[in-house]
């Protein structure tokens, strides 16, 4: 039996054992909600009224939301190399700063050019506060148990969109979306600078001893075909993905629903990811890493293709809303762990960065794609049904993920290790 010990920051060790800080969970959780709510899902509710006072195209403004995105795309693979050595203490609070003055500059700009300057700064903030370092942090402190730990923080961050959209709709019916950014710009500051600060000091512990196989496996992972295909996949699916979530307000405006109920509709859609994330730790238990794969990512084709062909009732179209984010719930924890089923926990930051490179770059490009396309293609619904068709095509290209057992170890061994249930240690 190991010996324990209790460090005085009330996190049990066990010899050779990681720590686990007690602060760093919550903290992450109310940051996710607070930051993926602020710096994300405000802007589509904001857009039509940034572009109605400005005179700024919806292309100009959604192009400047996309070159953000493309920013924490190529940022986010240096932010992998720093927090698998340095640790995401650092590295999240510099990136609620960031977000801070990101968010001021935006409410600020006299011009586009300007309101594009913020946004490119606020793709910093996004690769140093979003999931991505999140995930790391976590999975690097609770793993092997991670996924409970990963389960519980994306069930928090599924809440962004349904708190901070209504809260975004309700504050500019009473000010200007520049004094909306402000507000909420602090309310940033408040949250998510002292969470960073102050609950992410605790050391970070080495990464932990993998088998062998895996070892050498993942040293040389980025090169191997699953890796390239899992990074298809995945790039169609956030492509379609994030086109959605950004487009799902202009299809229901586009179809004669209000402001309101669109932006309910998108809120709505994140409760739906919070339900979606209950169950992934249960599917993780009884599915291979490329089934489960497939089978996510078709299913977020079916509820595309839904959105596309249904016009309505307004409650029809939530459920629908409820039933995509429930899916996208699963497909964020899927992405979460597709390193760690795969390849292990060692090179986590390096491989999850290069792996979320061209996903998120393909998500910087969706919102941009989907205003662009929707006109000539006829409308928001037939852009739907295209994105319906390059989901079907990533979970058949998601067939061709499956590391082998004798080149880069077991997956089925990873898979069922991480999703042991996760028993916090007691003080």
């Amino acid at each position: 039996m190991p010996d324990v010990t209790t460090r005085g920051d009330g996190a049990a060790t066990a010899a050779g054992e990681r720590s686990r800080p007690r602060a760093a969970l919550p903290a992450l959780c109310a940051t996710q909600i607070t930051s993926w709510g602020i710096v994300y899902y405000a802007f589509p509710v904001l857009n039509p009224q940034i572009t109605a006072d400005t005179g700024w195209s919806t292309g100009a403004t959604t192009a400047a939301f996309s070159a953000a995105l493309l920013v924490s795309a190529l940022a986010g693979i240096r932010v992998g190399r720093m927090l698998d050595h340095r640790g995401p203490r650092t590295v999240m609070t510099t990136g609620s700063i960031l977000g801070v003055l990101s968010l001021l500059i935006v409410a600020a700009a006299p011009n586009i050019a300007v309101f594009s300057a913020g946004w490119l700064l606020a793709g910093l903030a996004m690769a140093s506060t979003f999931y991505q370092p999140a995930f790391a942090a976590l999975t690097r402190w609770w793993a092997p148990d991670h996924i409970r730990a990963l389960t519980i923080v994306t069930l928090a961050g599924g809440l962004a969109s349904t708190v901070f959209a209504p809260v975004t709709a309700v504050l500019a019916g009473h000010m200007s979306w520049r004094a909306t950014y402000v507000v909420l710009a602090a309310v940033l500051a408040v949250i998510t600078i002292p969470a960073h600060a102050l609950a992410l000091n605790a050391p970070w512990p080495d990464a932990p001893p993998s088998p062998t196989a895996v070892e050498q496996g993942a040293e040389r992972a980025e090169r191997t075909r699953p890796f390239w295909m899992l990074a298809a996949a995945l790039t169609l699916s956030a492509f379609a993905m994030y086109a959605v979530v950004v487009a799902l307000v202009p299809l229901l405006l586009q179809r004669g629903y209000s402001t309101t109920q669109a932006a309910w509709a998108l809120g709505l859609g994140g409760a739906g990811q919070t339900l979606g994330r209950t169950l992934y730790a249960a599917l993780a238990r009884r599915t291979r890493p490329t089934a489960r794969t497939t089978t996510l990512i078709a299913l977020s084709g079916a509820t595309t293709a839904a959105l596309a062909l249904v016009p309505g009732p307004y409650a029809l179209l939530a459920g629908l809303s409820i039933a995509a984010g429930t899916v996208r719930g699963n497909l964020t924890l899927l992405q979460a762990t597709a390193v760690t089923d795969r390849w292990g926990t060692t090179h986590y930051g390096r491989l999850s960065g290069l792996l979320a490179a061209p996903a998120t770059t393909a998500s910087a490009l969706a919102p941009f794609a989907g205003a662009a396309i929707a006109l000539p293609m006829g409308g928001y619904p037939r852009m739907f049904g295209m994105l319906a068709v390059l989901s079907l095509l990533a979970s058949l290209i998601a067939l061709g993920t499956t590391v082998r057992s004798g080149r880069c170890g077991g997956a089925s061994r990873s898979t069922h290790r991480a999703a042991r249930p996760f028993r916090p240690r007691s003080p």
